[in-house]
This record gives structure tokens, C-alpha cells and sequence, in this order.
């Protein structure tokens, strides 16, 4: 068996054999990881025992300080887990301890899976990358663009000079907004339109259409809406709804038994709870669920199953996919998608004149050292962005903290989860973790 799929047997395995009662640390935990975690060393895969340490320490700490209820982490490389630890609590309230299958609301790491659902499309033939979107998406051509504010307080606008295509819907350059700012006369359309809350994609897609773009496509980065859209196209060509299709096609092949898009009731005691920094508490508090709150209630069908943001999974399911990105295209004899999509998928595709905003103004550029492929960031050039990574490495995290890498020059992967919107209140704890990852590191070469 090689590498790449024992690791697939051994997290499927993991899934299947993860139970709340287990804690990292314990008797229990240290006996499963000793039948199942097919490394026989942190040394045998390159890294140094104690080295990696720090990144553990360092885990344990950001529990221990508050500044998260508890966290899993799970690193693995050439197809063998090397550290898969979980840290604190699954909920504050209950003293849940947090667990291997602990479910988490990943967020945005919802987008690189709705990418690949739409890339499946592609080499069906069903789209190309420089299609303009409005042909999948008709509801779109009439879309203003936004010059600036009048006098009057209302937005003046002006014609597209050229629809956007699918290539700049998938790395956030069509010009759409997202809502989940204010600054931005768009995103206040966007937060008064509810268009995040929509009763179902085709609603979500009226109400996109009825504001205008930020800039003309193509001319900026910034970060939108532009993956519900790809969910709502996924929709469309495939005539399946969007989790049907997931599940189908992602989910199922991959044995990423727990992904979805709702928590079905026999696993809502796996949820864990997402908190927030309570200001006059001075310490983390429950996020609540409940309209208004901007928090969902992930345990009820989602009125709208958002490509952007809506998925819920754990450590072991999204280290599934990670694989398969890692394995070009494939897990465990499931062709997922071709070498050469993922390839794509990993290309930077952002233009050197191509702004890039937060807040609708221009303030840098993509550079050679960091850029964007389709729903990826791609480190390009890892050293002169001041990181140690290989190049060619993607990620993405989520708003409630979760984050993840994949690494194809050291044949690496790194799943991270959390649940805490606002950052965790200190350093960033991605970049951290992955300094602390590589510079354990010390021979990369086995």
C-alpha cells in the first residue's frame, strides 16, 4: 500500500473509531494513537520530536491563556500522520473535553471544496475559465459598477466595460462585494439586502444582481461573495442541488462521513461551541445561535446551502481532502478531479497591475512571493514573503478561526481548528503554528 493511501486508511479509520470519551493526553488517546498513527516517528518523516514540541507547547498555551476554549491540530506528511493532537474544551459550559471528531463550523473553508465542485464541472466540459459569467449567470448582465458617492448620499454608477469571467470569479476579481463590512456603500447593500441570509441561492443571486460591483472586473482583488455564486452555477449545470451534488461527488467518494452542510441530530453533541472576545467580561464568551447574531444554527437545513461559507466538518474529513489536493486529484482509488486541474487550481492567476483592497481602496499588489489561484492563496515564492513553506503551497482558513495548508514541495499537510470569530486576541495563530511546523522540520529530504 503507499503512503498516500495508508494515511487514507487510517483516517478513515480514525473517523470511524474517534469517541467523544477520548482526550489528547490521556491513557485512552495515547493507546489508539499507537495502533493507528502509522508514523513511526516524527524523526522517520523528517521531523525532530523535539522541535515539534514548541508547536504543541505553543497549542497548549493559547488554551491554557483563554484565548480559545480548545483546538485540534493534526500535521501529517508523505501520506503518515505525524502529530494529531486535540487541546482544552469542546464547550466551556458542559466541560466537554475536545475531541478527535469534534465537528467544527469551517466557514470559508468551505470555498477551495465548492471550487473543486465546480472544477468538476469543468473537465465535464460544462464551462471555461474565461467564459463571462453572465453566461451561466444572465441575471448579471445588467450590473453596474460603482464610481463613487453623490452629494446626495446615493452611489453613482456607470456600465461594465465587460462582463466578469469565471477565471476572475474564482480568485475574487469580478468586482462583487460580500457584506460583512460596512464601509463600503456595496457591502451596506449587501448587509441591508440580506444577501448572505437569502432564502436559497436563486434568491441569493436576485439580490446580488440588483447591486452593483465595487470596480470593474478584473482590475482589483478583493474578497466577495464570488463562491456562493460558483455554488449557484454548481447548481445550474450539474441540476442537483448544491449539497446533493458535494455529497455525491466530494463527500462520499472521499469518506468525508462528516461534512455537511446541517448537523443531523444523533451528532449535535460533536458540535463544538464557537465564542467570541466579550469585551466587558474581558475574556471569550458563547456566540449564541439566534437571529440577528450573524451566528447559524447549523443543527436546522440552512434556508440557503452557501458555497461560501456554510459547511461543517472535522480534523479528519478536511485532512481527507487536503490529501487528495496533495495526491493530485486522488484518495484511496477516488479520482477526484485530474493532475493537471489541481495544477490549475494551484496556478496563481492574479495580473501584476491587479490592486489589492480590504475595504474598496486599492493598497498593495500581489507580488511574485504570494498570490491566488482558483479559491486557493498560493505561496509562490515562500522565502521572499518571509516564510518557511515550500513553494506552491496552498490554504485558506475560516471566520471562526479554523485554517489549513498543503504543501506539495515538502509533501506536507496542516489542518487547524478553532472556533473564535475576531482572531484569537494575539499572534496569528496559523502563521505561528506554521513557522513552528517547519522549523521542526530538519530533514526535508527523507
Amino acid at each position: 500500500m503507499s503512503n498516500t493511501s495508508r494515511l487514507g486508511a487510517v483516517l478513515a479509520a480514525l473517523a470511524l473509531a474517534a469517541a467523544p470519551a477520548v482526550v489528547a493526553g490521556g491513557p485512552a488517546t495515547e493507546a489508539r494513537a499507537a495502533t493507528l498513527v502509522p508514523a513511526m516517528s516524527p524523526e522517520s518523516v523528517g521531523f525532530d520530536s523535539e522541535r515539534l514540541k514548541r508547536l504543541d507547547d505553543y497549542m497548549a498555551q493559547v488554551v491554557a491563556d483563554g484565548r480559545v476554549a480548545g483546538m485540534t491540530s493534526l500535521l501529517a506528511r508523505h501520506g503518515q500522520l505525524v502529530s494529531f493532537r486535540t487541546y482544552g474544551k469542546a464547550s466551556l459550559a458542559s466541560g466537554a473535553p475536545m475531541t478527535r471528531d469534534a465537528l467544527f463550523r469551517v466557514y470559508s473553508m468551505t470555498k477551495p471544496l465548492t471550487g473543486v465542485a465546480l472544477m468538476i464541472l469543468f473537465e465535464e466540459g460544462k464551462w471555461r475559465l474565461d467564459d463571462p459569467v453572465t453566461r451561466y449567470v444572465p441575471e448579471f448582465r445588467d450590473l453596474k459598477v460603482m464610481t463613487g458617492v453623490g452629494s446626495d448620499g446615493r452611489i453613482t454608477v456607470e456600465d461594465m466595460k465587460r462582463p466578469p469571467t469565471m477565471r476572475e470569479l474564482m480568485s475574487h476579481t469580478a468586482g462583487f462585494g460580500y457584506g460583512l463590512g460596512d464601509a463600503n456603500p456595496v457591502d451596506r447593500l449587501y448587509r441591508e439586502k440580506h444577501v448572505l441570509a437569502s432564502p436559497g441561492l436563486k434568491a441569493m443571486i436576485d439580490r446580488t444582481a440588483e447591486i452593483p460591483l465595487k470596480f470593474q472586473p478584473g482590475t482589483r482583488w478583493e474578497y466577495s461573495s464570488a463562491a456562493d455564486i460558483q455554488g449557484y452555477i454548481v447548481e445550474k449545470l450539474s441540476g442537483e442541488p448544491l449539497g446533493r451534488f458535494m455529497a455525491n461527488r466530494i463527500f462520499a467518494p472521499l469518506k468525508m462521513t462528516d461534512t455537511a452542510f446541517v448537523v443531523p441530530p444523533e451528532k449535535v453533541g460533536r458540535l463544538t461551541a464557537v465564542y467570541y472576545f466579550n469585551k466587558q467580561a474581558g475574556r471569550i464568551a458563547e456566540a449564541p445561535a439566534a437571529p440577528g447574531t450573524g451566528v447559524q444554527d447549523f443543527t436546522r437545513p440552512p434556508p440557503m446551502e452557501s458555497g461560501g461559507g456554510g459547511l461543517v466538518s472535522t480534523s479528519l474529513d478536511y485532512a481527507r481532502f487536503c490529501q487528495m489536493i496533495l495526491n493530485k486529484g486522488e484518495l484511496d482509488g477516488a479520482r477526484i478531479l485530474s493532475p493537471a486541474t489541481v495544477e490549475l487550481m494551484g496556478t496563481n492567476v492574479i495580473p501584476k497591475d491587479v490592486l489589492v483592497s480590504s475595504n474598496g481602496s486599492g493598497a498593495a499588489r500581489f507580488t511574485e512571493a504570494v498570490g491566488f489561484g482558483l479559491d486557493f492563496m498560493v505561496a509562490r515564492d515562500p522565502r521572499a514573503a518571509g516564510q518557511l513553506e515550500g513553494a506552491g503551497t496552498l490554504s485558506w482558513g475560516g471566520a471562526a478561526g479554523t485554517w489549513f495548508w498543503i504543501d506539495p514541495t515538502n509533501d506536507v499537510f496542516f489542518v487547524g481548528m478553532i472556533q473564535r470569530f475576531g482572531g484569537t486576541g494575539g499572534d496569528d495563530l496559523g502563521g505561528v503554528a506554521r513557522t513552528l511546523t517547519y522549523q521542526a522540520l530538519t530533514h526535508p529530504e527523507r
